[in-house]
């Protein structure tokens, strides 16, 4: 006889119990994940139809924002996988190619010489600094191959004293774009190919010969630099002194609040503008034959 009041213990209901509230987490859980998804969606989905507005100050210039951000992106998600030594470089003959002819550049401008390492005398070792440039549009344009001196070797006082070099404000730059657009003058630019190369040394320094260009029959000689090599801590006030005394030299007045603003005026008074900035320059002026004889210079 059972107890009226006292009610039989049944393993069965409780396990159908359990198990129902199993379910009904299960169930919750799965809600709450469905709920986070659909929102994050939304979200996505609010975010890539939104309309951008431009700030007031744009409504009177044509800014090409849509086609520019398009172009950034395509350059931006282009990958690509550049050499870190030479012997994986070596293994491509467009690397090849390019290490020729930046060794064929540096020994058309005499930039150095072969020489016996005197005795207590170190030698700066070099590297080759391989890279892929991307255009716009991001397609390969070009490769180009550095060689680059370990300048972290050269001893202050013996392989290097004066280093400082002037590099042109962006102030200075915006101010020249500027006075060209308000007197409708025409803007130019110009690089200055293998710059650094340019740049006389006053000091005595030793380099290594570059990998897979040793001289056979002289593998324990070195190069004397006569000019600078990129990568040396002397290098950029190097190249700035060459570009200062030929701008001296063409007629040139530097400007006395900014040394990398050259202004030239002939006897009529029409103005050439040159701005530097490491190895590039912008210029503009009045008088089109200037840019043509400045551009041949």
């Amino acid at each position: 006889m059972l107890d009226l009041g006292e009610k039989e213990d049944n393993p069965a209901s409780d396990n159908t119990n359990a198990h129902n509230i199993t379910n009904n987490e299960d169930s919750d859980v799965n809600n709450n994940s469905s709920e986070e998804s659909s929102s994050e969606e939304e979200r996505k989905s609010l975010v890539e139809g939104r309309t951008r507005k431009k700030p007031p100050y744009l409504n009177d210039y044509v800014t090409n924002e849509e086609e520019l951000e398009e172009e950034f992106n395509l350059a931006s998600s282009a990958q690509v996988e550049d050499p870190l030594t030479y012997e994986e470089a070596v293994k491509s003959n467009k690397w090849k190619k390019v290490m020729e002819v930046e060794i064929e550049a540096i020994e058309r401008n005499e930039t150095w010489e072969l020489s016996d390492l005197p005795k207590n005398t170190k030698k700066i070792r070099v590297k080759w600094v391989f890279k892929t440039k991307i255009n716009e549009k991001g397609e390969n344009e070009k490769h180009k191959a550095r060689l680059v001196s370990k300048g972290f070797y050269q001893q202050h006082g013996i392989d290097y004293r004066e280093v400082f070099a002037p590099v042109a404000r962006w102030d200075t730059i915006r101010t020249v774009i500027a006075v060209a657009t308000l007197k409708g003058w025409s803007v130019f630019q110009l690089d200055v190919k293998s710059a650094f190369l340019h740049g006389d040394l006053n000091e005595t320094v030793y380099v290594e010969q570059p990998p897979g260009f040793i001289k056979k029959g002289a593998e324990d000689k070195v190069y004397r630099l006569k000019k600078a090599l990129y990568g040396l801590k002397q290098a950029p006030r190097a190249c700035y002194s060459k570009i200062y005394s030929y701008f001296t030299n063409e007629g040139f007045t530097k400007s006395p609040s900014e040394y990398t603003l050259y202004v030239k005026k002939n006897c009529k008074g029409d103005l050439l503008i040159v701005s530097l900035y490491v190895d590039d320059l912008i210029f503009t002026g009045n008088n089109a034959q200037m840019f043509t004889e400045f551009k041949h210079q």
